[in-house]
């Protein structure tokens, strides 16, 4: 059967506000649908949906080199420009860590950049012409 990408992506979040917040405020993304007794929250940008699941006090972080599970993931920028763009408002974002700026992939001539938002998830943002 001919797959079509992906619908969604799932992420549990220590904060969800945060989280949400890092999406629409920090990337432009807009709410969806929110889910309150979950309490859930889900982010598109008309392209992808993520969906953002609060989790219980005490979850400890996810340790991307001792868990299986989610490495990262990454969304794809359009332009180079739009790469850096995306990558200053990102990071100036409440929360957000840097791992690195904006960088050739393997020689390029794609590029890449990877931060963490405020819950810690690890996210790429990419130009692959």
């Amino acid at each position: 059967m001919p797959m079509l990408g992906i619908h969604h992506l799932g992420l549990a979040v220590s904060d969800l506000q945060a989280t949400a917040k890092f999406f629409t405020d920090g990337l432009g993304w807009s709410v969806a649908r929110e889910v309150p007794e979950y309490p859930a929250i889900f982010v598109t940008n008309g392209h992808a949906f993520v969906t953002l699941w609060q989790t219980e006090d005490g979850a400890r972080r996810f340790d991307r080199r001792k868990n299986v599970g989610l490495h990262h993931f990454a969304l794809r920028v359009a332009s180079e420009a739009g790469l850096d763009a995306v990558f200053a408002k990102a990071a100036s974002h409440p929360g957000v860590r840097v791992e690195f700026a904006p960088e050739f992939l393997r020689g390029g001539p794609a590029k890449h950049c990877m931060i963490y938002e405020p819950s810690g998830i690890r996210v790429e943002f990419i130009w692959a012409p």
